[in-house]
């Protein structure tokens, strides 16, 4: 069964940290990235990795959030640092650019709340 699957949310203050984690399964994928929804917004990108290292950021998130990945257990993470009531959502994982598995794959998601 190819699946993502997060882990790692909760309530942190303002300016703490948190670690997300996605564990997938069931095929390679050539791309994982982090995608957020807020309450009222539309989903949308925060960091992604893909073949080679290369690596892609919201601006919102720069310098303060780090994407990065261990293929030999196929999971992605995400070191969130700084953090802000604007950080606030439900972060999802996303899998995609499996040779034997098209399309994507997303996790249920994982909720961050940032709040004093």
């Amino acid at each position: 069964q190819v699946q993502a699957v997060e882990s790692g949310g909760g309530l942190v203050q303002p300016g703490g940290s948190l670690r997300l984690s996605c564990a997938a399964s069931g095929s390679i994928f050539s791309f994982m990235g982090w995608y957020r929804q807020a309450p009222g917004k539309e989903r949308e990108l925060v960091a992604a990795t893909a073949s080679g290292g290369r690596t892609n950021y919201a601006d919102s998130v720069k310098g303060r959030f780090t994407i990065s990945r261990d293929t030999a257990v196929n999971s992605v993470y995400l070191q969130m640092n700084s953090l802000k009531p604007e950080d606030t959502a439900v972060y999802y994982c996303k899998a995609a650019g499996s040779y034997y598995y098209p399309g994507d794959y997303w996790g249920q998601g994982t909720q961050v709340t940032v709040s004093s």
